[in-house]
């Protein structure tokens, strides 16, 4: 009990300091949004309270209110968040690599399998969808990248699906922070074992590898909250 008790403890004082580097990252990108999300706080207590003492329990909507209150502060402050981690990575070489780190279980990626000295970049993910391969650049260099890339596909592997998209803003392309949605929208159409299969044919492709700049800085993770990205 003591160690799980100094292990909690321990524990805090690191997400206290994650929130706090959380929000001076979105105070430099979105001065106001100590201001937006103080007062979506209090007036969603200020509503319920009033509420509690037009019926007569001032108290339990008072509860009500701060809870629910807390929550919608946590959801507004993680969206804005959000947005302000995306719009300082956009444009970035390496960026879609950093995102496509926090994918998800279930999603193996490696950055950089080709890549010309412009830093046009396709990286690429294996999943339940296939193989997808994300590129981020000049749309007609990478252009060439993709189809170089798809065309060793496949030679090993005919029968898997090959996906692949762009990211970008231009038409057809897509924005950095749908990269990871649009992954997991894709058709599941392989099982377990056939992904360890892929995978395992691609280790013995081998890849190009290469020391890109990955923006660093907290990351979106699941559920509208911002965490940093993990380390490689």
């Amino acid at each position: 009990m003591a160690r799980k008790s100094n292990a909690e403890t321990a524990a805090n004082p690191g997400r206290l300091k994650q929130i706090a580097l959380t929000y001076k990252m979105t105070r430099k990108a979105d001065p106001k949004v100590g201001l937006i999300v103080a007062g979506v706080g209090i007036v969603t207590f200020g509503v319920f309270l009033a509420i509690g003492f037009l019926i007569g329990h001032p108290v339990y909507l008072g509860i009500l209110g701060f809870l629910v209150a807390f929550l919608g502060m946590a959801i507004i402050f993680g969206r804005r968040a959000e947005r302000a981690a995306f719009g300082q990575m956009e444009g970035q070489p390496g960026a879609a690599a950093a995102v496509l780190d926090n994918v998800g279980r279930g999603w193996s990626t490696t950055p950089a399998v080709a890549m010309n000295r412009n830093q046009d970049i396709v990286h690429r993910a294996v999943g339940k969808a296939g193989v997808v391969l994300i590129a981020e650049g000049n749309p007609n260099r990478v252009k060439t990248l993709l189809a170089a890339e798809k065309k060793k596909l496949a030679r090993i592997m005919p029968d898997v699906p090959v996906h692949d998209f762009i990211v970008g803003t231009g038409e057809g392309e897509v924005p950095l922070k749908k990269v990871r949605t649009t992954l997991l929208k894709l058709p599941r159409v392989l099982s377990g074992p056939q992904i360890t299969q892929v995978n395992d044919k691609l280790r013995a492709m081998g890849d190009l590898m290469s020391n890109m700049p990955v923006p660093k800085g907290p990351m979106p993770g699941r559920g509208g909250s911002a965490r940093p990205p993990r380390g490689r």
